[in-house]
């Protein structure tokens, strides 16, 4: 079974998100005020990775006027994303599936947030270069995920984060999640944004193994 298809991991989701990745709440908060630089006050955003349904919730409470469509390859974790939005659900157009889910927009920005790390390069790009194509000429895009600090070992700061997460077995869990997910290095992140279209790519949020960079299309 997959970990998002998991009953007890979609239960548990909105409780434990919070508790594994570090000032998640004010990460959400920080994406909504990068994408409001550049989105009208009615705005269209593409949400993908939508599943949970945190973001979109967060989203949904600071901007009155923002719509979303958001994708998500667990049937599971939409369900949940929609009950999680609840009063605000009727504002978000949920759908089953990767980018290739997503219409064709224009969207006047976008977020991938705890996402783009369970992708290969190869993938990654194929998604970052999708969204791009998807946004109108200057929207923003917010993206924040695992990556490997440059020049140190990604373990390290894997352990650091699970032992942030309250993992009593955080070094032994971080090599075997390093084999599962293909994190970048923060430079190669970088280049992707610019291979898929990007521009203006800036860092805004780093925490342990986290990081967040907001870009323009």
């Amino acid at each position: 079974m997959k970990p998002f298809s998991d009953p007890a991991v979609v239960a548990g989701y909105a409780e434990a998100t919070p508790k594994k990745v570090p000032g998640l709440a004010d990460l959400h908060r920080m994406a909504a005020i990068l994408l409001a630089e550049r989105a009208p006050d009615a705005a269209d955003i593409l949400v993908v990775g939508a599943g949970g349904g945190l973001e979109l919730r967060a989203f949904a409470d600071a901007e009155p006027g923002w719509r979303f469509l958001g994708v998500d390859p667990s049937a599971e974790m939409l369900d949940l994303a929609h009950r999680t939005l609840g009063p605000y659900a009727p504002r978000a157009d949920l759908r089953l599936g990767t980018i290739d889910a997503a219409p064709e927009g224009p969207f006047d920005g976008a977020t991938c947030l705890l996402t783009l790390h369970f992708l290969d390069r190869n993938e990654r790009l194929r998604t970052l270069r999708e969204i791009h194509r998807r946004l109108r000429p200057g929207a923003a895009l917010v993206v924040a995920h695992h990556s490997a600090t440059d020049g140190a070992d990604p373990t390290r700061w894997l352990s650091r984060s699970l032992t942030f997460a309250g993992n009593p077995a955080a070094p032994t869990a971080a090599a075997k999640m390093a084999q599962r997910l293909p994190a970048l290095t923060t430079e190669d992140d970088e280049a992707l944004l610019r291979e898929a279209g990007f521009c203006d790519i800036a860092l805004f949020y780093a925490a342990l193994s986290f990081r967040g960079w907001v870009a323009v299309a």
